[in-house]
């Protein structure tokens, strides 16, 4: 039987799987400059992940029920060192994309089963708790490691530094205590090959994460470079953390939101923090960059991402594991492949044409996916 701690572990393990994702960031400017690259090298880099994280949502939906779920936690925290360990014993921008294979491949593991193990250990009917303990745990974690990497940073320049080690002692750490966790549901000798599953009413979740993600995205990967031309460097990793970590300031209000209203309120939000963000990106106005990632945050990581989740586990019944592979494939589609477009029109036609085309793309995608969820604003609150 769960035991009354075990949601705490599983959501440390996760916090330690995303922790990883983003503890390169601050130093993605240093790897394109070892390699002699550019803005969109340096997005094909970071997207590499995106190849990690397609084929265990694609085409390993049933993997979770085939071996249990707690195999999956285990193999994602081992995933998550060996990119760590990666970067430590070959620092540059082609490692950076190996190695965020591995993370992606990690990551994609971890997000296709966390919310239905979380259920499972909190023996509870209620599928919209743990969607909050996990969208807590891991976006605590994809913003954490970027500012660790920062904080260590400002003692002096390092391509290894000591937040690297660290997330290795920690995950080792979270390996042994997931080990000691149960694993509610047997194994089933269910079908390996299991689609993405979209309930109906779902697919405007995942459009508006994908949107939300996209941003994200794009401040981890392509805003140091932005910023560097400002002597503004040193903020990225902060810049990073403050466009993550944020929202989870706003996830109380959110629960308190029906799912589509949350969902909604954080497409108004989006469009707006962007185009604060760009600017002062664009200008080097350091508090304007903080104050739009502040706000982004609110939106990707605050309602869309909590409200989002939890509607597609309500809509799911059974099929929870697929569905939330559906709703994340959505999510790292945009995290990753809009930062490439973005990127090579940086290169080739300077980034203040590359961030207003992104925004212009992204206040159209917003207003197109509200207006889709425009009707469900009036669905159950996040919270019973």
């Amino acid at each position: 039987m769960p035991t009354r701690n075990a949601p705490a572990l599983l959501a440390f393990a996760l916090c330690m799987i995303t922790l990883a994702v983003n503890l390169q960031a601050p130093l993605y400017i240093t790897y394109a400059d070892l390699s002699g690259r550019g803005a969109a090298a340096t997005a094909v880099a970071f997207s590499g992940y995106v190849l990690g994280v397609l084929p265990v949502l694609l085409a390993l939906g049933g993997l979770a029920d085939r071996v249990g779920r707690r195999p999956l936690i285990i193999a994602a925290l081992a995933l998550s060192m060996i990119a760590t360990l990666l970067m430590l014993l070959a620092p540059s921008l082609q490692t950076l994309g190996i190695a965020r294979l591995f993370l992606g491949l990690g990551t994609g593991l971890a997000s296709a089963t966390a919310t239905a193990y979380m259920s499972e250990l909190m023996a509870a009917s209620d599928s919209s708790r743990a969607a909050n303990w996990v969208t807590a745990s891991t976006s605590l974690g994809f913003g954490l490691g970027a500012a660790l990497t920062s904080l260590f940073l400002l003692n002096g320049p390092s391509l290894t530094p000591g937040s690297f080690h660290l997330q290795l002692l920690l995950a080792a750490v979270a390996v042994v205590l997931v080990w000691r966790l149960p694993d509610p549901r047997p194994a089933q000798r269910g079908a390996m090959l299991r689609l993405p599953y979209y309930p109906a009413g779902s697919l405007a979740y995942g459009f508006a994460i994908l949107l939300a993600w996209a941003c994200v995205g794009l401040v981890i990967a392509l805003l140091p470079g932005i910023l560097r031309q400002h002597g503004l460097s040193a903020w990225s990793g902060f810049s990073t953390f403050c466009v993550i970590n944020c929202g989870l300031l706003f996830q109380p209000m959110a629960r308190r939101m029906a799912s589509a209203q949350a969902a909604l309120l954080g497409l108004v939000i989006l469009p707006c923090s962007y185009a604060l963000l760009a600017w002062g990106a664009d200008s080097g106005q350091l508090v304007a960059v903080l104050l739009g990632a502040v706000a982004a945050s609110s939106a990707c990581y605050g309602f869309i991402y909590l409200g989002g989740l939890a509607a597609v586990n309500q809509l799911a019944g059974t099929e929870k594991t697929r569905a939330s592979a559906g709703f994340f494939l959505l999510a790292y589609l945009g995290f990753s492949l809009p930062v490439i477009f973005t990127g090579l029109l940086s290169d080739y036609l300077g980034s203040r044409v590359a961030l207003l085309a992104f925004g212009a793309v992204l206040l159209g995608g917003c207003l197109i996916t509200a207006a889709a969820l425009y009707p469900r604003r009036r669905a159950v609150p996040l919270a019973n």
